[in-house]
């Protein structure tokens, strides 16, 4: 990567969603500039593989050769991923690359990887989800917001969650 005084590294969260999707191109649209390096940054959510293994709701059960085996399926569709991902920076026709980050939580993989990447600002999809599952599950937009030492750009097509907020009917789009 060719160094310039104009450079910045812009971390995107992605994780395939369309709140992921819509940060992109938001991000591309509004606040691109022509040197910026992005890296997409993809923390894969192992738990939800090892929840699969569980049995009658309380027992876990480990065979290596099932673990090995969705390990091995797991790694390939991350690689798969990764690839879509690195499509998406060709189709907007923007340098740097993509990232999977492995940790206990996403919010914690964002973080680290933008330290790790010298980032200098975040990108970051929402969901959307109401006040009260958000309280129980947290959100990781919220998580990256109070952790990161960067400004981060939070970003809400209000387009698919109008049901969450009544109040703003002719908003179509918002990052805070």
């Amino acid at each position: 990567m060719a160094s310039s005084e104009n450079q910045r590294n812009i971390i995107v969260a992605i994780d395939g969603s369309d709140s992921a999707d819509f940060a992109l191109d938001w991000y591309c649209k509004n606040v691109h500039q022509k040197h910026d390096h992005v890296v997409l940054v993809h923390c894969p959510e192992l738990n939800r593989m090892l929840h699969s293994q569980r049995w009658n709701n309380s027992v876990y059960v480990f065979d290596r050769e099932v673990m090995e085996a969705m390990l091995k399926d797991e790694q390939h569709k991350i690689q798969k991923d990764l690839e879509k991902f690195a499509e998406k920076l060709k189709h907007h026709g923007i340098g740097g690359k993509v990232k999977s980050v492995m940790a206990s939580k996403p919010g914690e993989g964002i973080i680290k990887a933008c330290e790790d990447e010298h980032g200098e600002m975040i990108i970051i999809g929402s969901r959307g989800l109401g006040t009260l599952r958000r309280t129980f599950m947290g959100s990781v937009s919220d998580y990256v917001v109070h952790h990161s030492h960067v400004p981060v750009f939070v970003c809400r097509n209000k387009e698919h969650h109008h049901h969450h907020h009544h109040d703003h009917q002719g908003e179509q789009q918002k990052c805070a």
